[in-house]
């Protein structure tokens, strides 16, 4: 995990790359399954919404958000606090559009309701392992020996 110790968040932007979804806290009690688009290079995260959404009136707001994602076959699990934004960016919305959003539309890309959502993580609690076969080696090696804890990975804390 040589990369993480070196950049953090780019290991972290690299894992949420992998992942396709997590769930957005827009508040206290507002959990909403979301799909994002990891934008390394801007170092943001993108949603997509329809107006009026819960997620769309926290980013009008410029609520402060948290993206939570557990994904096992990305080895991340993770805690992602940051600013929600609406933004007006046509090309970025192009660029992100796919099949899988466009069902969730009556109209497609075209419809009405369509928002770009941007989230600027201001920092990151996230756990990054190392994956099955060395969890399990770990474990077996701590039951074996009462001295060893198991080793399977990376807690950081980011800022970005």
């Amino acid at each position: 995990m040589k990369d993480l110790a070196t950049d953090p968040a780019k290991h972290l932007f690299d894992r949420l790359a992998d992942i396709t979804a997590g769930m957005l806290m827009t508040g206290p009690d507002t959990h909403i399954p979301m799909s994002h688009h990891a934008d390394a290079e801007r170092g943001v995260l993108w949603f997509i919404t329809a107006e009026g959404t819960e997620a769309h009136k926290a980013a009008i707001a410029g609520r402060d958000s948290h993206f939570l994602v557990a994904d096992r076959g990305a080895k991340l699990y993770a805690d992602i606090s940051g600013q929600l934004q609406a933004v007006t960016d046509p090309a970025t919305l192009d660029d992100l559009w796919s099949r899988v959003t466009d069902a969730w539309f009556e109209d497609g890309r075209d419809d009405p309701s369509v928002r770009l959502l941007r989230f600027v993580p201001s920092k990151a609690e996230a756990w990054m392992t190392e994956g099955s076969a060395k969890f399990l080696f770990e474990i077996a090696r701590a039951n074996l020996d009462d001295d060893h804890t198991p080793e399977v990975g990376e807690h950081r804390m980011i800022t970005f």
